[in-house]
């Protein structure tokens, strides 16, 4: 998929070193995009710089961290003048953990990572784009935030607070030039999901058999679908979030 619109647009994608994020940052490089990429590790980014040492830079760091943020916002607008869209991907599963086997450290840090960490990112990069009066922001939400059996309670209690916070970023600030959008994936072969095949893999058998669709996804597919909702073609899309499940939800 090729959008020349990218070309010269500056992208900032968290979770950047593995799975959802990586593609993403990969598939924005490979149509001309600028991409900042943050992460706790750095996994396979060191030669993500190498292929693309004029576009990529990144920065290790926790969303979790007001001053890891700050740090990687003024590095991408110190190398590349702007941030043109941004993509809050990182994310931390809980084990699918019930109520009363959530203590509290676990609740903060499921809602520390993937509702904080997004609420911190967004309000460090927001002012930017506010200034350019333009600027796309797609947040990683989940079907955990659709409908229950995506996840334990802290994060499905997480991802629900996403879908919330986007609609009213959206709402809040879409006639400033900002649009903002989530997407909703469902069974995607990532790291993070990589004790379901573990062994003979009959975890990762029993969802694939219940998704309709009869498969797992590629990260590829969720990067794919990114470029769509942050491109000018999904310019009257606002406040949506867009599964990717292989209809999952429609069961």
């Amino acid at each position: 998929m090729k959008f020349e619109e990218y070309v010269g647009k500056t992208v900032l994608v968290t979770g950047a070193a593995s799975g959802i994020g990586q593609a993403q940052a990969n598939a924005f490089l490979k149509n001309g995009a600028n991409v900042v990429a943050f992460d706790m590790n750095e996994g396979d980014m060191q030669t993500m710089k190498q292929s693309y040492p004029n576009q990529f830079r990144y920065v290790i760091g926790s969303v979790s961290s007001k001053e890891d943020i700050q740090h990687a916002v003024k590095e991408a607008i110190h190398t590349f003048s702007s941030i043109d869209i941004l993509l809050n991907t990182a994310g931390v599963l809980d084990g699918f953990a019930k109520t009363l086997d959530t203590d509290e450290a676990l609740w903060d840090r499921i809602m520390d990572t993937n509702v904080k960490g997004t609420y911190f990112m967004t309000n460090e990069v927001l002012p930017h784009m506010l200034a350019n009066k333009s600027g796309v922001i797609v947040n990683m939400a989940s079907i955990a935030g659709l409908v229950a059996g995506g996840g334990g309670a802290a994060y499905t209690a997480s991802k629900h607070a996403i879908v919330g916070y986007t609609k009213q970023l959206d709402m809040d600030y879409c006639r400033e030039g900002i649009r903002a959008n989530a997407i909703a994936p469902g069974a995607i072969q990532t790291p993070m999901n990589e004790v379901d095949f573990a062994g003979d893999g009959e975890m990762a058998k029993w969802v694939a058999e219940e998704t309709p669709a009869g498969r797992w996804a590629q990260p590829i597919e969720v990067a794919n679908l990114t470029l769509y909702i942050a491109s000018s073609l999904a310019d009257y899309i606002h406040g949506a979030v867009i599964p990717i499940d292989g209809g999952w939800i429609a069961k």
